[in-house]
């Protein structure tokens, strides 16, 4: 297979390396800066290009679009024209979302990344809330926070993407989360939130997301924020013969059973990850996804996450938004 990985920087970076893991040599990145393009080139031996005008597509099997969220849309758009695959990675955009969904008359396979799915621990917390061992869920809370500088340590926040409001590290990270969320425990009937800059990052961008979820039969609590100085992801997950604790970065959670008054604990799987990402960020989860695309080629079936799922996702995200006055 032929695949155009387009965006070089971390994460179309990280694509390239999940290709060649799964033995594919036949990638060619593009990106209009330069320093990318030398870099990628020198670390992967691959071709790269400026831009994707000056490629001749007629012979790639599928692209990976790995560019900022503000700029995933002409990229999906020739995905359509050309009716080739792609993967995108994940949208904070509602409206472009919705865009692509009415263009694709073609149904051309596009598969929005949903990486934390992928997750060690998530994929075993996701089999014991469908289990039901424990019985039905009661109600959760969970905080995600990272603080946004250390995201790319290299340059200021203002220098990429997450300084724009609409695609802002918070905001972008709230659909990041309730991806995973909603695959494991289901979507919410409502959701009601607040949304705040509670720091300078010298941009206009909101940092802390606060909100709750009324389910059918439980409710769920939630905090994303990119203003945590330690880099956190926590769950409580009540059942009614049970509770579940996961601290992310155990790399293990804990569950309780309230039949034998016992605690069990679930080892992460040990796995590889890169320089410089916090340890339990493991490769392994981006490798099965890009795997799970390739699968999705022939059969769509295989990709857990589809373009109407994120709209699902993004409409809650807007919710939030517009019971706090507004986005």
């Amino acid at each position: 297979m032929k695949f155009i990985v387009i965006g070089l920087g971390s994460m179309g970076k990280r694509r390239i390396r999940c290709l060649q893991s799964l033995g594919y040599s036949d990638i060619i990145g593009v990106d209009p800066r330069k320093d990318r393009r030398h870099e990628s080139s020198k670390n992967y031996g691959i071709n790269t290009f400026a831009l994707v005008d000056e490629l001749i597509l007629e012979d790639i099997d599928a692209l990976i679009i790995s560019t900022p969220p503000d700029l995933h849309l002409p990229y999906l758009k020739l995905s359509l024209e050309k009716n080739i695959p792609s993967f995108v990675e994940a949208s904070v955009i509602l409206e472009e979302v919705k865009e692509i969904q009415i263009l694709n008359t073609n149904n051309t396979f596009i598969a929005p990344s949903c990486t934390l799915h992928f997750h060690p621990l998530i994929k075993q917390i996701r089999k014991i809330i469908k289990s039901k061992n424990y019985g039905k869920i009661t109600n959760f809370t969970y905080h995600s926070g990272q603080y946004l500088p250390d995201w790319h340590p290299w340059e200021h926040v203002k220098d990429f993407y997450v300084s724009k409001r609409e695609t802002g590290g918070g905001r972008e990270i709230v659909p990041f989360e309730l991806t995973w969320i909603t695959k494991s425990i289901g979507y919410p009937e409502d959701i009601k939130g607040y949304f705040e800059k509670t720091i300078d990052f010298g941009a206009e961008i909101e940092d802390t997301y606060a909100f709750v979820m009324k389910f059918e039969n439980f409710i769920g609590s939630m905090i994303v924020d990119v203003a945590s100085r330690f880099a956190t992801r926590q769950l409580i997950l009540n059942f009614e013969e049970g509770q579940l604790t996961w601290n992310w970065d155990d790399g293990f959670f804990r569950i309780y059973d309230a039949k034998t008054k016992e605690w069990t604990v679930f080892e992460q799987e040990k796995g590889a990850h890169h320089e410089g990402y916090n340890k339990n960020i493991v490769e392994s989860m981006y490798i099965q996804e890009i795997s799970a695309f390739l699968k999705g080629i022939h059969n769509s079936n295989e990709f857990p996450n589809t373009i109407n799922e994120d709209i699902k996702v993004l409409e809650l995200l807007n919710k939030i938004e517009n019971t706090d006055g507004g986005f």
